[in-house]
């Protein structure tokens, strides 16, 4: 039987992260302490629960190196989809999603240069990120 790639009860959102990504890892924990409605779910980008995701939704799975967000069956990417993350967060990170208003080839001029750049800032996981046990429920399998 194929993954359901529906999130799980409660969750309205799937977001997808560099699991061996320092800077991406840190990303998720921030997410998920200020996501006080538990609207997102996760799964790495490398994990199979990824790869079908993106299958399902007509995106190549070896490209995506980008922060993804799966949301009401659509996918966004770069900074489109950080900054639709933030706008569900606790206050006051949703003020950040008034940069939406900014040309999206500039917001990812500058999404592009900061994740080159990521692995050399931040360093590199040996594994995947792993939640803590009371976070699992949150992450896709």
């Amino acid at each position: 039987m194929g993954y359901d790639a529906r999130p799980r009860a409660g969750r309205e959102a799937v977001v997808l992260f560099d699991g061996v990504c320092r800077f991406c890892s840190g990303s998720v924990r921030f997410i998920l302490e200020r996501d006080i409605g538990g609207r997102f779910a996760f799964a790495p980008l490398q994990s199979p629960v990824a790869q079908k995701l993106l299958q399902q939704r007509d995106r190549s799975p070896g490209q995506m190196d980008s922060l993804v967000l799966v949301e009401n069956g659509q996918c966004s990417t770069r900074s489109t989809a950080a900054l639709r993350i933030v706008r569900h967060l606790s206050w006051p990170w949703p003020l950040l999603s008034v940069l939406i208003l900014v040309p999206r080839p500039l917001r990812d001029l500058c999404y592009d240069m900061f994740a080159r750049n990521r692995y050399r800032w931040f360093g590199m996981n040996e594994e995947c990120f792993i939640p803590l046990p009371d976070e699992r429920e949150r992450f896709l399998e």
